[in-house]
């Protein structure tokens, strides 16, 4: 396990996504990543895209362990990346919602509230339409 999520820094992107996903697959039937969400948070402040991204996928699929609520401690934290500066990444935080909404009701309105407030503008042509399609299904999942 110490090796996975040592390896979300690796510069080979192949394999730091390769070991996103298996930590991912993992928590889906067990608690154990769960216990390194406070260096998933950590990553949501890393200054290279892709590392913030795989924090918001590994913070997301701990959701349904999250007996601590620190899920509810960071969300504020967890929501900016809505607008991250990389349109991907900010599209991968969106889709991550689906899955915190499904185990921590309590964020609904939170989740809402942000979603309701993104600034397409911020973003190329070619990603808005994307990013606004994005939000639209989270939000149709919310009503």
């Amino acid at each position: 396990m110490e090796d996975l999520i040592e390896n979300l820094y690796n510069l080979d992107n192949t394999i730091a996504y390769s070991c996103l996903k298996e930590l991912e697959k993992i928590s889906y039937s067990s608690n154990e990543v769960y216990k390194y969400f406070d260096k998933f948070v950590e990553m949501l402040d890393n200054k290279n895209s892709y590392i913030r991204t795989r924090g918001i996928v590994l913070i997301s699929s701990s959701a349904k362990w999250d007996i601590d609520n620190k899920i509810n401690l960071i969300i504020d934290k967890f929501l900016e990346h809505i607008e991250d500066e990389k349109p991907i990444t900010a599209r991968q935080c969106i889709k991550s919602l689906e899955n915190i909404i499904k185990c921590k009701k309590e964020l609904i309105p939170i989740i809402k509230e942000r979603l309701l407030k993104v600034n397409y503008l911020k973003y190329e042509d070619s990603m808005q339409s994307l990013i606004f399609k994005d939000v639209e299904k989270i939000l149709d999942l919310i009503k």
